[in-house]
Formats: C-alpha cells, sequence, structure tokens
C-alpha cells in the first residue's frame, strides 16, 4: 500500500511540474537528491561499522551479557507466556539492547528471530500477546544513544550532533512508558469482555 501511495505522490508532482513548467527544477532536483543520498548512505555505513564493532566488543567482553541479566527480570515480567529459558527471551533482550544504543539496523534480525520463535511458541497464525508487546515495544523507539541520527548530524556538519541524546532519551522512556500501558491497557480490557 505505502509503494502505491508513493507512485502517487511522484506522478502526481511530475504531472504538476509538466503543467506547471517547472520540469527542470523537478529533474535536477531529483538528480541531485539521489546524488545527495548515496554520499549519506556511504558516510552512514561507516558510523554503523563502527557501533557494531562496539557491539561486538560489548559482546566479547561479557558487557551485553550484563546488560541481558538487568533486563530479563524486566522482559519475563513483560512477556509471562514465554518460559524463562526459551530462546525467544534472549532474542528479545538482544533486540532491545542493539535498540538502545540505536542500531536499528543490527535490531531487525533479532526482532525477526524474536517473533519467530513467540510464532512457534504460540503455534498460531494470529498474533499471541508476547508478540503484540514486542511489537509495541520496537514501535516506542526504545533508544538511549540515537547512533544513525548523530551521524545524519554529523555529515550535515552540525555544530554540536550528540546534543539530541538528552532529549532522545527523555522521548524514548515517555514512549516506552506509553506503549507498554497501553498494551496493557487493551490486553486487560480484552480480558474484561471474557
Amino acid at each position: 500500500m505505502i509503494n502505491i501511495i508513493w507512485a502517487c505522490m511522484a506522478i502526481v508532482g511530475i504531472i504538476f511540474a509538466m503543467f506547471n513548467g517547472t520540469m527542470e527544477e523537478v529533474n535536477k532536483a531529483i538528480f541531485e537528491s539521489a546524488s545527495e543520498a548515496v554520499t549519506l548512505a556511504i558516510s552512514l555505513i561507516s558510523i554503523l561499522v563502527f557501533w557494531l564493532g562496539i557491539m561486538k566488543i560489548a559482546e566479547n567482553a561479557g558487557v551485553l551479557k550484563g546488560i541481558a541479566k538487568v533486563f530479563r527480570p524486566v522482559i519475563v515480567k513483560l512477556f509471562p507466556e514465554i518460559p524463562k529459558d526459551h530462546p525467544a527471551i534472549g532474542y528479545i533482550v538482544s533486540n532491545i539492547t542493539a535498540n538502545l544504543f540505536g542500531l536499528g539496523n543490527a535490531a531487525t534480525p533479532l526482532g525477526i528471530k524474536a517473533m519467530e520463535e513467540m510464532k512457534k511458541l504460540s503455534g498460531s497464525d494470529t498474533a499471541s500477546r508476547s508478540m503484540i508487546t514486542f511489537l509495541a515495544l520496537n514501535t516506542s523507539g526504545l533508544t538511549l544513544v540515537p547512533t544513525t541520527v548523530i551521524a545524519i548530524r554529523m555529515q550535515y556538519n552540525s555544530v554540536s550532533p550528540t546534543e539530541i541524546v538528552g532529549t532522545t532519551i527523555i522521548a524514548s522512556g515517555v514512549a516506552v512508558t506509553s506503549a507498554i500501558l497501553i498494551d496493557r491497557f487493551y490486553h486487560y480490557k480484552s480480558t474484561w469482555r471474557k
């Protein structure tokens, strides 16, 4: 559906430019944007590789296991349907840890594995309570260090690219708390009806 919306927006823009006589500016903007996108993507690769390397070092040093131990009791409380030693818990903890450091690209495969494990556990094609809670957590944007945004700000020569960390932590905290409260509200509301 999103592809159709984007295609329609592009077509409407091009048709409007043809009738408005600004097709030359549209062509110029397309080529400049494409060039800028490639430059930005290449610059982001170096930052992502750096942070993925830091994550690998943290994993080898046992830091991630320590973080996982800290989060495991919270995760077990948030996902009571999943047995404590089930592989899904490990994937969920790893996904949340990667998201905390702003590594959404690294967190995505872990999130997919967590969902696959939860689907095996539920044995149904319908989303389970755990799957919905996990989706709500991921959608809320749990981040402490927004590495990708910092990298983009550095690319565009921001005077202080890391000044957004404080507001990111506040916004992330509010979003995660809201997501959990709304998730629990709808879960309990559905159990009241039964």
